[in-house]
C-alpha cells in the first residue's frame, strides 16, 4: 500500500486554499462536487501524495458534525490498493470491521471504501483503487 492522500475536513474552503496554495506553494490538482458523499474536494499536490479538502456541502452532514467546531479538522488518511475489491475480501476474512464491504465511487471515478475505525484503533481509513 502507498499513501494516496490525507483528507483534512474544513469550515472556509476559501481561506484554507489560499493558506495551502498561496503561502505553503501547493498546487491544486482537482476541484470536485461529490454530491452522494456531500462535500466538495480539492486536492492539493503534496510530493507522490495528495493533500485533500473536504467542505460539507451542509452543516448538518455527517462530515460537518464530525469537524464540529474546529475550523479544520483530519478526518481520514488513504491508502492505494491495485485491487480493492481483494482487500476488501482479505480484510474482512481477517476479521476487520468495514465500513464499506464494497466499494464504491469516490473523488475523481477513484474506487473506494472505509475500515471502520473500530477495528484501526480509532484512526478512519480509506482504500481507494485509481480510476
Amino acid at each position: 500500500m502507498t499513501l494516496d492522500h490525507v483528507a483534512i475536513v474544513v469550515k472556509d474552503l476559501d481561506a484554507t486554499l489560499e493558506l495551502y496554495t498561496k503561502t505553503l506553494g501547493f498546487k491544486v490538482t482537482y476541484r470536485e462536487r461529490i454530491a452522494d458523499q456531500g462535500v466538495e474536494a480539492v486536492g492539493l499536490q503534496a510530493g507522490e501524495s495528495i493533500v485533500e479538502l473536504l467542505l460539507p456541502l451542509s452543516e448538518d452532514s455527517p462530515v460537518a458534525r464530525y469537524r464540529g467546531d474546529a475550523r479544520t479538522k483530519l478526518h481520514h488518511t488513504a491508502y492505494r490498493v491495485d485491487d480493492l475489491p481483494a482487500a476488501l475480501a482479505t480484510l474482512k476474512a481477517s476479521g476487520v470491521r468495514l465500513i464499506d464491504e464494497t466499494p464504491r465511487k469516490g473523488a475523481h471515478g477513484n474506487l473506494i471504501a472505509f475500515i471502520h475505525p473500530a477495528s484501526t484503533q480509532g484512526v478512519l481509513i480509506e482504500l481507494c483503487q485509481r480510476a
